[in-house]
């Protein structure tokens, strides 16, 4: 049986957000947040990845990643898309991918 109002976002985040921790305190928060999904720095100097969880708590993330950040980040525009709803979870916790 499907878990009921499971959602998938993919996202890219533009701005000063690698060299200042931003995949360590995106992991923190989708742990902190209980949703799963990856994290991961671009050869083009983005960060990008996958949230998957609760429409709820998958909105706070976006709105995390949209305005917060890490500390010493600098947001300029946070790009969201294939957003879905999801029959269940495709990974087992949050993580950075290298």
């Amino acid at each position: 049986m499907a878990a009921p109002g499971l959602w998938s976002v993919d996202y890219e985040v533009y701005g000063d957000v690698q060299g200042v921790f931003f995949r360590k305190y995106t992991e923190e928060q989708g742990r902190k947040l209980g949703v799963v999904g990856w994290v991961k720095n671009t050869t083009w100097g983005t960060v990008t990845g996958q949230v998957q969880g609760p429409k709820e708590k998958v909105d706070i993330m976006k709105n995390w990643l949209r305005t917060v950040g890490s500390p010493m980040s600098r947001i300029d525009r946070t790009v969201f898309s294939n957003e879905r709803e999801i029959t269940g979870l495709e990974f087992q916790a949050f993580s950075t991918k290298y």
